[in-house]
C-alpha cells in the first residue's frame, strides 16, 4: 500500500497544502488543497474519496477536481462520508449556488459523483483495500480512518480532541503508522480545546493511551503554519524529556507534503 501525502497543513501558505492523502493512486482520504498538485491523469484514476468531515480545509479541492475531470471519467466518483458531512456538502457546496450539483449532472441516473453514507465502526472495501471508520471528536460530525491492504494499518485520526474510543480501537489494530493532528501550540491550548483540536500537552496525555508494548511511527499533521516550529519543539520536549510513564517513548515525526510511505 502506497500513501502519498498531498497536503497536511492546518492552513495555507507558501508550500503549505491542506489535508489530503492519496492511497495507491485510486483512493483519496480527504480532499484539501493538496489535491491541486495532481496531474489530470492522476485525478482521473481516483475512484473513491473518503472524507473525515465537512470543514473547508478537508474538502476545498473536491468540487474543483470533479469539475476538472468529471466529464472525462467513465464512472462516477464515489464519495464516502458521514451523513452529516454529506448533508453539509449538498447544502453548502454542491447546491447550484456555490457550485453545480454534480450528483445530478449530467443526469441523476449518470452523475459525475455519487454519495455513500458511512458509519463509525463500519469497514468498507475500496480498490483492494479495507477502510475502517474510526471515531473522532470535533465540532461537526467527524471520523478518522484505518486503511489496510493486508500488512498493517495506516491510521489517521482526522480532526479530533480527546478521544478515548479512538485509542480503544487503535490498541486492537495492527498499526503500521499513525497520523495524528496537533493543530495548536500550548500557548493556544484554550483555543484548541474550544475548537476540538489537540495541542502538544493534550497530545502527550492522549499518547499515554497506547499500550506500553505497542510501537509504531507517529506523524504529526494539521499544524498551523505560523506555529509549526513551536508545536514540534513542544512535542519533542515532552516526548524526550518528560515521559509520563516509565519505559515509554514514541517515534514522533512532523509530516510533510510530498512524503511517500509504503506499508
Amino acid at each position: 500500500m502506497r500513501i502519498r501525502v498531498l497536503g497536511c497543513s492546518g492552513a495555507i501558505a507558501k508550500d503549505c497544502r491542506t489535508t489530503s492523502f492519496l492511497i495507491d493512486g485510486d483512493t483519496l482520504i480527504d480532499a484539501g488543497t493538496g489535491v491541486g498538485d495532481l496531474s489530470l491523469d492522476e485525478m482521473r484514476k481516483i475512484e473513491h474519496v473518503f472524507l473525515t468531515h465537512s470543514h473547508l480545509d478537508h474538502v476545498a479541492a473536491l468540487p474543483l477536481m470533479v469539475d476538472t475531470v468529471g466529464a472525462t471519467r467513465a464512472q462516477p466518483l464515489h464519495i464516502h462520508a458521514l451523513p452529516g458531512t454529506i448533508s453539509a456538502l449538498k447544502a453548502h457546496i454542491f447546491n447550484n449556488v456555490i457550485w453545480p450539483d454534480f450528483s445530478e449532472i449530467p443526469s441523476r441516473e449518470d452523475p459525475f459523483i455519487r454519495f455513500h453514507e458511512i458509519a463509525i465502526g463500519q469497514s468498507l472495501p475500496a480498490s483492494q483495500k479495507l477502510i475502517e471508520v474510526l471515531p473522532a471528536v470535533h465540532t461537526v460530525p467527524a471520523a478518522g480512518f484505518a486503511v489496510s491492504a493486508g500488512r498493517g494499518c495506516w491510521v489517521f485520526s482526522g480532526d479530533t480532541e480527546r478521544n478515548p474510543a479512538f485509542w480503544k480501537r487503535l490498541n486492537q489494530l495492527d498499526v503500521a503508522m499513525l497520523v495524528i493532528e496537533t493543530a495548536f501550540s500550548n500557548r493556544e491550548s484554550e483555543l484548541a480545546r474550544r475548537s476540538l483540536h489537540l495541542s502538544p500537552q493534550v497530545l502527550a496525555s492522549e499518547l499515554e493511551n497506547i499500550k506500553v508494548a505497542r510501537s509504531f511511527p507517529i506523524y504529526i499533521t494539521h499544524t498551523k503554519p505560523a506555529e509549526t516550529e513551536l508545536i514540534m519543539a513542544e512535542i519533542q520536549r515532552f516526548d524526550q524529556s518528560e515521559p509520563l510513564r516509565r519505559h515509554v517513548s514514541h517515534d514522533i515525526h512532523w509530516l510533510r507534503a510530498g512524503q511517500v510511505f509504503e506499508i
